[in-house]
């Protein structure tokens, strides 16, 4: 099984959302083999608690714009870690060292990424 047309298309624009954030290290992974309640899971990090507000902000705001409704959001008062589930996709927005101890895409190894088509930063 694998992710609804659907929802490869509100993972591209919640990524997309994400990158002009200033979102780092953005994983999309196809969770419907384990999972039957979402399709799949977008991963992104930010640097300090108020760049994941203003990521999970902005991510939120394009999937609403697309017609996606939140079913629920939760950590947003602490920055630290928001999820933002809208039925199709789960976005988990970490701070760097929630990510790293949670360390999802290490639990969901076995499920494949879905290649993100992001601008490239010609800056660095």
């Amino acid at each position: 099984m694998t992710a609804s047309t659907r929802a490869l298309e509100l993972v591209q624009a919640a990524a997309l959302a994400a990158d002009a954030k200033q979102a780092e290290d953005l994983v999309a992974l196809d969770v419907t083999g384990p999972l039957q309640l979402t399709d799949v899971f977008l991963l992104a990090t930010g640097r300090n608690e108020r760049n994941v507000q203003s990521i999970a902000d902005a991510v939120e705001e394009r999937l609403l714009e697309l017609g996606a409704k939140t079913l629920r959001r939760e950590g947003r008062s602490e920055g630290r870690w928001v999820l933002i589930d809208v039925g199709d996709i789960v976005v988990h927005v970490f701070h760097d060292e929630d990510r790293q101890y949670y360390s999802l895409e290490r639990l969901w190894a076995d499920c494949p990424t879905i290649p993100l088509e992001l601008p490239v930063d010609h800056t660095a």
